[in-house]
């Protein structure tokens, strides 16, 4: 048998749907799995709509999540002249044949089946006319002639059995009127001279997927072995699309969802390996099978990526942890200036306890990225006559110490909430409030140990009102 290849072949006509991220997933895991080889096909022939700044987006996605093809990309439209050769031969071997109908008689037929509720099927009017008595001011499309009896049974190795009646699949165009291929004649001619061994893809390319066969079937090609992926549905159970919320990669990068997190989220999203959650890339890879891959559709779900994501941030070693926040500031323009680097590196610890986002952990660091404190007007209202008394008496004892520690703090602390008669809350909210401007964020001592012992001493004795 052929070594495995597989392939993933996105239109970039718009940003990578997180769909197709996880069937690439598939594809390439399958393709390691199989020692096998996976490429990436670039299908650009819709020329009005193909922009590169999508396929740009479709390569660094598929690389920031960790997907690396091999060899070069293949562009579709590169390979035009092959796909016309072949239309030409099915056309000669008697596999398709010359459609002389108007746009007005397409339109009619279609208007047609609409009043009866049928699906719309070209009715096959050239199929076996001559074309002596061709209209000579209209340029013909050309069909693939497809099978109209019997039925076909395709062997696919997610969904089991799916039996079509041949009747059912309308003679195709293969060529338009303009001489440019069609979809299902690129993609039959680029998967056999790229010599896939298996297709793997959405489950909406079923219909697809049995015309592309009766292509090879006609020029006596070696099938590929075909899987339909379910699709992945919203929370709702509606078929996702572009225009939904979170549908795309970067709607998961900018807020901070690292790869490994989603990546993860995505090969569990309708696969399953017993009851194991987590997975290293390598363990990824080893255990991968298309076996395992449901038939029932996924649910998308922002908590459960969300916590799959925090899974991450409190596991991973935080040499790691910092590298992939550096990553994310980079992407996003987010800025640490040099000099604060090795404080927020080192107060990771506590910075990413309640973190779900690397976006979490920025916003939770703000007070020591910026020597301006930005303070939540709602919060500082909670700075009453009491509270100025318990910072004024914090300062007096805090300009006293030397090195400060948690074990010089302690004392302090307790000290005040005995002689304020009040309890931890009572004086950790005030000081909180002073030093990073909110009354949410890490716990007071460690807000302390974060900052130089000058800017403790200087936010302290900030006028607010």
């Amino acid at each position: 048998m052929s070594k495995v290849a597989t392939r993933f072949a996105p239109s970039p006509t718009g940003p990578l749907h997180i769909g197709g991220i996880r069937t690439a997933l598939f594809s390439w895991l399958y393709s390691k799995n199989q020692k096998g080889k996976f490429y990436l096909r670039i299908e650009d022939t819709d020329k009005e709509r193909s922009k590169d700044e999508y396929k740009d987006q479709i390569i660094n996605s598929l690389k920031w999540i960790g997907i690396e093809h091999d060899g070069n990309e293949y562009i579709q439209s590169k390979k035009i002249d092959d796909h016309v050769k072949i239309a030409n031969e099915l056309l000669k071997k008697n596999y398709a044949y010359k459609c002389y109908c108007s746009s007005e008689e397409i339109e009619d037929q279609k208007k047609r089946a609409k009043q009866k509720k049928i699906p719309y099927i070209y009715n096959r009017k050239w199929r076996d006319l001559s074309e002596v008595d061709a209209p000579k001011d209209i340029k013909p499309v050309i069909r693939f002639k497809s099978k109209i009896k019997g039925s076909y049974i395709l062997k696919d190795i997610v969904q089991g059995d799916i039996e079509i009646e041949n009747d059912t699949i309308e003679d195709f165009v293969i060529l338009r009127n303009d001489g440019t291929p069609t979809y299902n004649l690129c993609a039959a001619v680029d998967d056999h001279q790229m010599s896939m061994t298996h297709i793997i893809r959405g489950d909406d390319h079923k219909i697809n997927t049995f015309k592309q066969i009766q292509i090879y079937e006609a020029m006596k090609w070696e099938l590929p072995s075909f899987a339909h992926v379910p699709l992945i549905h919203t929370i709702d159970g509606k078929k996702l699309s572009k225009r939904d919320k979170a549908s795309t990669l970067d709607d998961y990068s900018k807020i901070g969802i690292m790869p490994m997190a989603l990546r993860n989220y995505l090969l569990r999203l309708g696969w399953s390996y017993k009851d194991k959650e987590i997975f290293t890339l390598e363990e990824s890879i080893n255990l991968f099978n298309l076996e395992g891959i449901g038939k029932s559709p996924s649910k998308l779900d922002m908590s459960r990526i969300l916590s799959m994501n925090e899974h991450y941030i409190k596991n991973i070693d935080e040499n790691d942890l910092f590298g992939q926040l550096n990553e994310y500031c980079k992407l996003f323009k987010k800025e640490i200036k040099q000099d604060k680097k090795d404080k927020i590196k080192k107060s990771l610890t506590f910075l990413k306890n309640k973190a779900k986002t690397l976006e979490d952990i920025f916003n939770n660091g703000q007070y020591i990225i910026n020597d301006e404190v930005n303070y939540n007007q709602e919060d500082v209202k909670l700075i009453d006559d009491k509270a100025r008394k318990v910072i004024s008496d914090f300062s007096t004892q805090y300009e006293k110490i030397d090195t400060p520690s948690r074990e010089i703090l302690e004392p302090i602390i307790n000290e005040l909430i005995k002689s304020h008669a009040t309890n931890f809350k009572g004086v950790g909210q005030p000081l909180r409030i002073m030093l990073t401007g909110s009354k949410f964020g890490p716990g007071i001592y460690d807000i302390i140990l974060s900052l130089e012992k000058e800017q403790v001493q200087k936010r302290l004795t900030i006028k607010i009102t």
